[in-house]
């Protein structure tokens, strides 16, 4: 038996290989197409919505949906272990790396010398053409925040002996948006905005992506309980390497 794979109460079969799994790459998937569309798809877009107590909140729209790729996570870590959604972490930012690259290059590209491809490079510059230095603090907060959100997760899982599963769903994500947020705003906009408006931003994103794990609890928990009685899976991170730069499953 794999050394880093300690069994729960009860006890679990062997540990597989990933490819072994049934349902890894389908959620790997969903977690790369939510977090490329989450950035790509009305990220550029501030939207507003008033709130009970708190009045009119300003935010991007790709927040209604980023938080999902964290509840894949909170799913990742809790099913097939930090290791497993380490590797799913690196696929995502490789392909947010692609995108820049291929946006960039598209951007660049002469239009062809008609009205149509002119207008229309005038949309996609609009849409895509973020600068660097909000695509590099994309892809740092979305890196950093991530492992924050699988390491505390794990931990929390052995701390609870896998009990209170709610516990450890949300208060990773407390921790991980936190660092995703923080990150994101201070590295792309300050200097920028006024410190005022950063803050109340930062908060006010935090607090709506956070709400999203509270919200989507009851899915998540059943999404877990199908995947361990499907994959026969339920990875304790007892003995794992937890080096974020390790692409090893363990």
């Amino acid at each position: 038996m794999n050394p880093d794979h300690d069994q729960a109460p009860g006890g679990m079969p062997a540990p597989k290989t990933i490819g072994q799994y049934r349902y890894y790459d389908f959620v790997m998937a969903a977690f790369v197409t939510v977090l490329l569309c989450s950035n790509l798809i009305g990220a550029a877009k501030a939207a507003e919505v008033t709130l009970p107590l708190i009045g009119t909140v300003t935010f991007g729209a790709g927040v209604l949906f980023f938080p999902i790729s964290y509840i894949f996570g909170d799913i990742l870590t809790e099913v097939y272990g930090y290791g497993r959604d380490r590797r799913v972490i690196w696929a995502g930012f490789g392909a947010l790396v692609f995108a820049a690259v291929m946006s960039s290059v598209v951007l660049a590209l002469k239009p062809a010398a008609d009205p149509f491809n002119g207008t229309y490079q005038t949309h996609l510059e609009a849409v895509f053409g973020n600068t660097p230095r909000i695509i590099a603090a994309s892809m740092l907060a979305f890196w950093s925040g991530s492992f924050v959100n699988s390491y505390v997760l794990a931990k929390m899982k052995i701390m609870t002996s896998g009990r209170m599963l709610w516990t450890r769903t949300i208060g990773s994500t407390i921790c991980g948006e936190l660092v995703d947020s923080g990150l994101f705003y201070v590295i792309a906009f300050y200097g920028i905005w006024s410190n005022q408006q950063l803050v109340s931003v930062i908060i006010a994103q935090y607090i709506l992506k956070t709400g999203w794990e509270v919200v989507m609890t009851p899915v998540t928990y059943k999404v877990v309980g199908f995947l361990k009685r499907k994959e026969s899976e339920d990875w304790y991170d007892r003995r794992t390497n937890f080096n974020p730069f390790r692409l090893k499953a363990d």
